[in-house]
Formats: structure tokens, sequence, C-alpha cells
């Protein structure tokens, strides 16, 4: 192992296991808080100084961006198990060639979303059977958030390298600048100038663009294997072939949530637009339940990647033990809040008593399962680590999408009542749960017993 590499704080292959991957993890948990606080500004500022068909139409986007931009971010996250994997055994000149394709590939990615999100944006909303009401406002909300969609990918490709080496601390405070960035500007572009959907799409655009200059001014500063030189960006054939291999599984699994969930949004959207901004007003809500689950899941990954790459077996178990405790109970504790307080989170994006009914049984319906919510994806931040990222696509293609759409197609032809479509959520998180739990024990410990024997034989 290198020297920057042994010296280097952001290992999580030495210390004490529960104080390394709480410290790995708050600052995940205090970005992910700031990122949903300023996507919950968006849609409180909208939803109050605008109404409720424009936070319809910034409601029914999100779940349209989240499966246009979740497919590079998963590819992200899985390149970032690659470039733990090679920190974690202090290869740092495979890491520099790690680093550098995934950047390129992230250029590639961003600029092939931006003509994407722009040309096409109305035939997608159509599809999704976006009411014509809300549909100007939803067409010119995407095509603004996709003209700035490069600094999202490139943000998201920078945050994952260095929360693949251990820094998770540096992200958190470019998104806490970039929040504090979004609220000022959505209160000076919809709040002061009567800018509307624009105006919110805009700032965000603006604090993304600072997040992914903030992100890269840090890597082409550090003094490691990991740090970015623009004129060594290019494809390393081999390397992209296992980013690719990592990195696609992730890109697809993130692609089938939220495919899934547009098809849930277009069913809600067949429910009107007043339906639209209540269950609108929920999405933003249980995004603070996904914390303790994104916070757990990304640093299982990256514990478990960088440690195999040291060949520490006792510690990957002690981690996974570790995680898989403390995420589901907090994502509890989380929904336990909603469920009690919902009436009033929910009526602070938008008080009209309609909209508030929508986003109260929305929230009262799925709270209280979301401790299955983050075992889910704490299992299948386990599986990345050890390298098999296609077992929580399958699990989640199969579940999370094919089941979920069959669920409420046919459902929905005999109970038309919006409740169907809340309660595909609960479902589909039990049955992943119950899949997770019998297979990634059994990945985890063939794994372990491969690379205990192929430590011995060396």
């Amino acid at each position: 192992m290198s020297r920057n590499l042994k010296n280097n704080q952001n290992l999580l292959t030495v210390g004490s296991v529960p104080r390394k991957m709480l410290l790995f993890a708050i600052p995940i948990f205090f970005s992910n808080l700031f990122q949903q606080l300023y996507n919950a500004v968006d849609s409180l500022i909208v939803g109050n100084f605008v109404g409720a068909e424009a936070l319809a139409a910034v409601g029914s986007s999100s779940s349209l961006i989240m499966l246009l931009v979740g497919f590079v971010n998963g590819v992200s996250l899985g390149a970032g198990v690659l470039v733990a994997r090679f920190f974690g055994a202090g290869d740092e000149e495979s890491m520099e060639r790690a680093v550098h394709t995934t950047v390129a590939l992230g250029l590639c990615a961003g600029t092939a979303l931006t003509a994407i999100g722009i040309l096409f944006s109305p035939q997608i909303l159509r599809l999704m059977g976006t009411p014509e009401d809300v549909m100007p406002n939803s067409v010119l909300y995407f095509r603004i958030y996709f003209a700035g969609s490069l600094a999202s990918v490139l943000y998201n490709v920078g945050a994952g390298i260095l929360q693949s080496v251990g820094d998770s601390r540096s992200p958190m405070k470019f998104l806490i600048a970039a929040s504090v960035l979004n609220v000022m500007l959505d209160l000076l572009f919809v709040a002061v100038f009567p800018w509307g959907v624009g105006g919110a799409a805009a700032a965000t655009v603006i604090s993304q663009i600072l997040s992914a200059v903030l992100a890269f001014r840090k890597l082409m500063c550090v003094n490691a294997g990991y740090r970015v030189r623009w004129r060594r960006v290019r494809f390393d054939r081999e390397m992209l072939r296992r980013v690719i291999g990592l990195g696609v599984p992730s890109g697809v699994q993130n692609s089938v949530i939220s495919l899934a969930n547009v098809i849930v949004q277009s069913n809600i959207n067949s429910f009107g637009s007043v339906a639209m901004a209540g269950c609108a007003a929920y999405s933003r809500t249980e995004g603070f339940a996904f914390l303790p689950v994104t916070c757990f899941a990304l640093a299982l990954s990256t514990f478990v990647s960088q440690n195999l790459g040291a060949g520490k077996t006792e510690r990957v178990k002690a981690g996974v033990r570790f995680g898989l405790l403390c995420s589901p109970i907090l994502a509890e504790c989380i929904g336990v809040l909603i469920f009690i307080f919902a009436p009033v989170v929910i009526a602070a994006f938008n008080n009209e008593p309609d909209v508030v009914s929508f986003g109260v049984n929305n929230a009262r319906t799925v709270a209280l399962f979301y401790c299955l919510l983050a075992f889910s994806h704490c299992c299948a931040g386990i599986l990345r680590g050890l390298g098999r990222p296609v077992i929580p696509m399958t699990i989640m293609l199969a579940v999370w999408c094919v089941f979920r759409i069959f669920y409420i197609t046919v459902t929905l032809r005999f109970i038309h009542n919006i409740h169907v479509v809340y309660w595909a959520y609960p479902i589909t998180w039990s049955i992943s749960s119950i899949l997770f739990a019998v297979i990634v024990f059994r990945a985890l410990r063939k794994h372990l017993a491969e690379q205990r024997l192929s430590t011995r034989i060396a």
C-alpha cells in the first residue's frame, strides 16, 4: 500500500467498525438532508406562492427526472465500488484509471441527458398521462432542469469518487452550500419575481452547478491517486469494461425503480391535479425517510468494498451487522413521526383540504413500512460492495418494477381507488425484503469463504 493511502484518515479498513461507519454515514445523512430540504423548499414555495397546479407539475416531473438521472447516478455508484476496492487495496495506478474513466463517462452521459430532456419532454409527459392543466408547467420545469443536467451528473460523479475513498464530509459541505443558495434563489425567483415553476427549476440548476464546481475543485487539488487531471480524462478500455460491469446493473436498478414510480405517477395522474398535488407533497415528505436508508446503503457498499480490497473479512461481517441494525430502526422512527404529523406537514405545502386529504392518506398508508425499504436498500448496498450488483438489480426489476406495475394495472381495473396505488409500495417492499434476507446472507457467506480460501492459498 502506498504511503498516501496508508496514512489516509478516510480508510474504512482500520479502527472501530461502528465508529468508522457512523463517521462515514453521518455526513451522507446530512448531505441528503440538505438536498431533501431544498427539494422540499421548491415545492413549499411553489405550492404556496403559485398554487396546487404548479405543485402538481413539480411533483409529476420529479419521478420522470429520477428515471433519467437515476441511471447515470447508479452507474457512478457502481463505479465508486471499483474505486473503493482499489483504494482499500492501495492500488493507486488502477484507481487513477478508474477515476478518469468514470469522469469521461459522466461527461458523455450528462450531455446525452441534456439533449433527451430538452427534446423529448412533451412526448414523455404525455405518455405519463399528465393532465392538460398541468402540462405547460411540467414541460417548462422539465426542460429547464435538464438544461443543467450535466452539472447534476458531474456532481454525482465527483461526490461518488470522494465517498468511495471514505470522504463523505466534503460532499456534505458542497450540498449545504448548494442548498442555501437554492433556498435564496427560490425565494428570489418565485416569491419576489413571479417566475413560477420556471424560477424554481432555474434555482435548482444554478445550485447544482455550484455543487459540481466545488466537488471537482476538491478532486483537482487532492494529493492522491484519485486526483482528477482533465488532460487524463479519457476512456481506458479495460477499466471502462469493469466500470460498466459494476455500474450498469446499479444504474438499471435505479432506473427500474424510477420507471415503476413513473408508472405509479401516471396512475396518480388519472385521479386529477388535486390528487397529484397531495401525492407530490407527500413525496417531498417521504424523502426524509430515505435519509437513513441511502446513507447506510452507501456506507455499507463502500465499507464492504474497501475491506474486501484489504482482505479483512471479519470487518465486513461486523459492518454488515451494524448497518442492517441501524438503518431500519432509524427509518422506522422517521416513519412513525411522519404518520403522526402528516396533516401538519402536508398542509405546509398546500392547505387546500382535498390536497391535504390525499397527502395524509398516502403518508399513513406507507410510513410504517419504511423499515422494509431500509432493509432492502441496505442489502442491495452489501451486494454491490461484494461486486454482485446484478442480484439487487434482478430483485428490484422483478418486484419493484414488474410486480408493482402488474399489481396496480390489474387491481385498478376492479377497484378504481387511489389507495390501491398507495399500497403498491408496502406490498413490494415486503416481498423484496424476504428475497433479500434469503439471498444476501447466502451470497455473503459464500463470498467471504471464497476470499478466505484464496488468502490461504496465496
